[in-house]
């Protein structure tokens, strides 16, 4: 059984807002569940069965996807059908290369980040970082 969070959490017509890349990942995480590709509408049903979260969404979401090289589109008929290239974590990590791609400074940027990371996640980068550097 999958763990994705509901489209409606964090959804603005339900008071909230979504995190940035919050429904990419949810998408992406169906995609990867899913046993084939699925059309914008089963991806639709299957993150927000309350109906909530608009087909349009669903279908721009995807597009982007698409665009990015995140996930695969083929035709079926007059609609596509997208499945997942990578998971979530591999998106949330592509995101995060891109950013960091994008600025001149990476040691500041990166000096940053490292800084506002909490005690947990902080003891993890630095043992990936010495997993790493062992021959």
């Amino acid at each position: 059984m999958s763990t994705t969070p509901s489209a409606a959490e964090g959804d603005p017509a339900e008071g909230g807002r979504r995190r940035p890349g919050q429904l990419e990942a949810q998408v992406v995480t169906v995609l990867v569940d899913a046993v084939g590709p699925l059309t914008p509408g089963e991806v639709r049903e299957r993150l927000d069965p309350d109906g909530t979260l608009s087909y349009s969404t669903v279908v721009t979401t995807l597009t982007r996807l698409f665009d990015k090289g995140a996930v695969t589109r083929e035709r079926d008929g007059r609609a596509y059908r997208y499945g997942a290239i990578r998971d979530a974590a591999g998106l949330v990590a592509e995101r995060m290369s891109r950013l960091l791609a994008a600025e001149p400074d990476r040691t500041t940027v990166l000096r940053r980040f490292v800084s506002t990371l909490d005690n947990r996640d902080e003891q993890i980068l630095r043992a990936l970082l010495e997993e790493d550097s062992d021959p």
